[in-house]
């Protein structure tokens, strides 16, 4: 559908990744920590709930569709947007990849494909959420995620 695509081993269905969207990848030796890849991911949501709670922003984790999810009031009914996505792969108990928070990117591209295999549900971004300044959203994210990972 006119895009470009790359295959890769980690985690989860299809995505995309553009200007705009802060990007988190990092590698973890699970073999020095706790061998538990579920305490893993709700680390990582904790570190993005926890950071965008800095934002005045409410957000949540679901366990049916994994990532970050949105709820806003649209015409008296509920809508659930997902703002972040998590892809993992673990190999050997070395766990990388990560998770990607839309900003300020364009949506348009998600209309090409199905987001993380999740057809009935939209993505949006923190800028049609709250329009604010997030100059320092990944420094946040790397101090929350550094507390989480070690407890």
């Amino acid at each position: 559908k006119s895009i470009n695509f790359i295959k890769t081993n980690r985690g989860g269905k299809i995505t995309y990744h553009g200007p705009g969207q802060l990007v988190f990848y990092f590698v973890i030796d699970l073999n020095k920590r706790e061998k538990n890849i579920r305490k893993l991911i709700s680390s990582i949501e904790n570190t993005i709930i926890n950071t965008l709670k800095e934002f005045n922003i409410k957000v949540f984790a679901d366990r049916k569709n994994v990532g970050i999810w949105h709820k806003r009031k649209l015409n008296n009914k509920i809508k659930i947007e997902k703002v972040a996505a998590i892809g993992i792969k673990v190999k050997k108990w070395i766990a990388y990849h990560g998770f990607a928070i839309n900003v300020k990117n364009n949506l348009n591209a998600y209309k090409k494909i199905i987001p993380c295999g999740v057809k009935d549900k939209e993505i949006t971004n923190l800028i049609n959420i709250k329009k604010q300044e997030y100059r320092f959203i990944s420094d946040l994210l790397i101090k929350n995620f550094l507390k989480e990972i070690k407890n």
